[in-house]
């Protein structure tokens, strides 16, 4: 007949309950990591006042369940008990999470191989309701109004932050439409390798005709020809050696 597993759960008085372990060796093992024994007309059972702070009645259950399985028990132990699921995962920004998680928007962005892709990373930044920029704008908003509520004579260092505001809202609207756009990127281009946009082109010819080569490439051939016989007419004579 198979025996019951051992449950180790969080009760909603806040204490934590193991149930289930009848004999004396699982007993033993429970107090052992932390457990208190109570027997009463319930019967056997192990408990964790509800004072034990939040992660030590984690690493308790935790490590009751370990030697509890070691010893080869069948264990029911509560997710949120468990610490090897409630690892948090390693930022790489430490308490930086939100700059973590735009730097994956900008990989994101990098790794786009259509505008497709593109489209749906950038949605992270641009979608009116819930990107990035509608949060780092409300937070810019509220950052500047709770200054005006803490110290009303610190009205300028609140102004400073609600122009931040109103920049990032006018970024907002050079960007609206945007997202249509960007599922076109390079549908002109497929099919055409080793091609450059018209208007590319254009600006870089006249990029290179207003760069300081070209204005003096543009001037040096003054220098010659009609203006150098112009320049050697108005030279002024060679002054007279002396008499002998």
């Amino acid at each position: 007949m198979p025996v019951p597993p051992i449950t180790i759960t969080a009760e909603f008085s806040g204490s934590v309950v193991a149930k289930g372990a009848t004999d004396d060796l699982s007993a033993s093992l429970l107090k052992h990591a932390g457990f208190q024994q109570i027997d009463d007309w319930y019967g056997r059972r192990h408990r964790l006042p509800t004072t034990t702070p939040v992660a030590d009645k984690v690493a308790i259950a935790s490590h009751a369940a370990e030697m509890l399985r070691a010893a080869r028990y069948s264990v029911d132990l509560s997710p949120a008990l468990d610490t090897a699921r409630m690892s948090p995962p390693a930022h790489p920004l430490g308490p930086y999470t939100a700059g973590a998680e735009l730097l994956q928007i900008t990989d994101r962005i990098r790794a786009a191989e259509n505008g497709s892709d593109l489209q749906r990373a950038v949605d992270h930044l641009l979608h009116p309701e819930h990107g990035a920029l509608e949060r780092v704008r409300e937070a810019l908003e509220a950052a500047g109004e709770q200054i005006n509520d803490l110290d009303d004579e610190l009205y300028a260092l609140a102004d400073r932050f609600g122009f931040a505001s109103e920049f990032v809202s006018s970024a907002q609207s050079e960007l609206i439409g945007a997202e249509a756009e960007l599922r076109r990127v390079g549908d002109a281009q497929q099919g055409r390798p080793g091609t450059r946009s018209p208007k590319l082109t254009e600006h870089r010819g006249a990029a290179l005709a207003t760069s300081p080569a070209a204005a003096k490439a543009k001037v040096t051939p003054v220098l010659g020809g009609e203006a150098a016989r112009s320049s050697a007419a108005v030279r002024p004579p060679s002054a007279p050696g002396p008499r002998r």
